[in-house]
């Protein structure tokens, strides 16, 4: 498949906006509802699309003019060192486009935004389940640090 990488615009978000569903295509926790998995990623493209969101970056890769991988990062200052570091709010592959490498592709764009911004790191946040990407974030660099625990009250 060949694919190119580019810079989100605005112009995009309505097919970025798609491809967030992606995200819950996991084994979701019984106690989750999917579309909370991504409704906060969609209002943050919205915003981003709106120029209300400066501090995020949008990547995507396209095929055909057409988009079948987003990553979405935000400049924040590290949690525990208050260093500036990016963070990883997204990353969604179409499932036409799994398996292309197109997932690498994005991580390493993210890898440049990173050094282009000056970040000392990039945090992201995934659900222990999701197998799939815990390996590719491991084979880029990525370590598991902290260990989030919770618990659904009825």
């Amino acid at each position: 498949m060949k694919y190119s990488i580019r810079e989100g615009t605005p112009q995009d978000a309505t097919q970025i906006v798609a491809l967030l569903p992606r995200l819950a295509d996991i084994n979701v926790p019984e106690y989750r509802v999917p579309e909370h998995l991504w409704h906060g990623d969609r209002s943050m493209i919205q915003q981003w699309a709106r120029g209300e969101r400066p501090e995020v970056e949008v990547a995507i890769a396209t095929v055909d003019d057409d988009v079948v991988g987003i990553a979405v990062v935000s400049a924040k200052n590290e949690m525990l060192s208050g260093l500036p570091s990016l963070h990883l709010e997204t990353l969604a592959i179409s499932v036409e486009a799994e398996g292309h490498g197109i997932g690498a592709a994005l991580m390493r764009e993210t890898d440049s935004i990173a050094q282009r911004k000056g970040a000392t790191g990039i945090s992201l946040h995934v659900f222990s389940a999701n197998m799939r990407a815990r390996a590719l974030y491991e084979r880029h660099g990525y370590q598991g640090e902290l260990i989030r625990y919770f618990k659904p009250i009825n």
